[in-house]
């Protein structure tokens, strides 16, 4: 009975032995992934130039970087960016524990989507290998591990991906995700105003009878077009009879005094009469032509023509009282003060006439920028509520600051064809200061942030990546990119916020 107790328990104990065995052996990890949800290390190991069978998949070393393991020899690669710009740094391991740096010699070599590859070298330093360049981000790129100790060289492959969505081009069209092309364009640095548009004044007229009368015709209404000379009214004027009657008296003494002037020369040629009497006479003619003219000039003033004074009773019986008003230039019927049977003074306001193709944009500005406005200066003017957008220059600058609004005005003339711009339009002007080709830019749109960078998302193949930019000067339709893309990158140009959502949905770390 005892013998079989020991029996039984020493089959028990073998059992355990043989168990913690396979545990020790199969106990080994098969394979760390990758700190950025990358995929599976490959190691592709050789002695002497012959390729290794016994590959090992990488774990972690006891800096938390990946640890590659060939025979007795192992490197712990890792990104070190503890108060420093990111670099590698390598652990060199002999049966475990850390050898000398200095027997190995250690390149790495960096394949980015769309870059050429990047070769970094090493140097030793204190117990561990240090890259002699910045590892820039974004940290999403395939690694190859060349390594040399003791004539031995060993070979590594790993896949480091990051910040990477994965859309083909149906999908991006239903998101509707627009490519560009990263590449040079013109940037504007420009001063934000606002402004308001007016009606150019010096195309505008104001229409008054110049004469007292009563309405009786009233042709035009607000917001007709009117050609020049077009009829705009008609009044019956009293005060025009009389301007005409005198013009009819003054012209029919004229007449005669010049042919009375004609006889007495003729007489006087002849030896007939005396030389004082047509020198008299010359002095009536001139004397009478001096009258009439002066009558005459009164009636051109008020806008009658030569042919409307020879017919004086033409229209009717109302000819001498009748007085036509016409428009004094091209443009639109913007106010009208008249009606039918109106008795008007000479002075009165009637009818005002803009000529619209060309308007004014009257900017305000406050003295802290009146150093920055300067005649000739480009503008551009923009209306959000129109969705328009208009070029010019600065034509006036004013130099009085105004007592109640503590500020100037500036004008810009704007071409206004399509009668778009309407006077009282509240407008954006933004004053160019100055304007450089930069080699490489991106739409504003594109920017988005993803973690603490500012980032456009490249195009390679079906892949977005996230590419952390360095951004310079910005005219609100393009941004600089002073690093981080290249020209000719394609990028999402628009929607790229869809991107980002979707890499937050993933989670990705940033671990190394």
């Amino acid at each position: 009975m005892k013998n079989r107790s020991v029996l039984v328990t020493a089959g028990i104990v073998a059992v355990g032995v043989v168990l913690g065995v396979l545990i020790l052996i199969g106990g080994k990890p098969s394979m760390t992934t990758d700190d950025h949800g990358g995929e599976k290390a490959k190691p592709e190991h050789s002695q002497n130039g012959e390729k290794s069978h016994g590959e090992e998949p990488a774990a972690k070393g006891a800096h938390g970087g990946r640890l590659f393991a060939q025979g007795d020899f192992a490197l712990e690669v890792t990104i070190f960016e503890q108060g420093v710009a990111p670099e590698f740094r390598v652990y060199p391991l002999d049966k475990g524990k850390p050898t000398d740096p200095a027997e190995v010699k250690l390149q790495i070599q960096l394949e980015r989507l769309g870059a050429q590859p990047e070769m970094v070298s090493f140097r030793k330093e204190s117990d561990f290998l240090r890259g002699e360049r910045a590892v820039a981000e974004p940290h999403s790129f395939k690694v190859s591990v060349v390594a040399e100790r003791r004539g031995q060289t060993y070979q590594w492959t790993y896949e480091q991906p990051e910040g990477r969505i994965r859309m083909d081009d149906p999908a991006m069209t239903s998101a509707g995700i627009a490519l560009s092309t990263a590449g040079p364009a013109r940037i504007r640095t420009a001063l934000q105003l606002q402004g308001e548009i007016q009606f150019n004044q010096d195309r505008l007229a104001h229409v008054v009878p110049r004469l007292a009368g009563v309405v009786v015709k009233s042709a035009k209404n607000l917001g007709d077009p009117v050609k020049k000379g077009d009829l705009l009214a008609v009044l019956e004027s009293p005060a025009l009879a009389d301007l005409k009657s005198e013009h009819l008296s003054t012209q029919t003494r004229l007449e005669l005094a010049r042919e009375t002037f004609e006889r007495e020369k003729r007489l006087w040629e002849e030896k007939i009469s005396a030389q004082q009497d047509y020198l008299a006479s010359r002095q009536a003619l001139a004397e009478a032509e001096i009258v009439h003219r002066n009558v005459e000039q009164k009636l051109l003033a008020l806008g009658l023509t030569h042919a409307a004074l020879m017919r004086p009773g033409s229209g009717g019986g109302n000819g001498l009282t009748r007085f036509d008003i016409r428009a004094p230039i091209d443009g639109v019927v913007t106010e009208k003060h008249l009606a039918l049977g109106e008795a008007l003074k000479e002075d009165a306001s009637i009818i005002t006439i803009a000529d619209l193709s060309t308007v004014w944009a009257e900017i305000t500005i406050y003295p802290k920028d009146l150093g920055n406005v300067k005649l000739g200066q480009k503008v551009t003017v923009r209306a959000s509520a129109l969705n328009a957008e208009a070029e010019g220059r600065v034509s006036y600058v004013g130099s009085l600051i105004g007592e109640q609004t503590r500020s100037a005005k500036a004008r810009v003339t704007l071409p206004n064809p399509e009668r778009s711009w309407r006077p009282g339009l509240f407008v954006t002007v933004d004053l160019v200061q100055d304007e450089t080709e930069v080699p490489v830019a991106v739409s504003v749109d594109a920017i988005q942030t993803y973690r603490d960078w500012k980032v456009v998302f490249g195009r390679f193949g079906e892949l977005f990546e996230a590419r952390p930019v360095k951004l310079g000067r910005s005219d609100g339709k393009w941004v600089e990119v002073v690093s981080g893309i290249s020209p000719g990158t394609p990028y999402a140009a628009t929607n790229s916020f869809v991107l980002k959502a979707d890499l937050g949905k993933a989670g990705a770390s940033h671990d190394h």
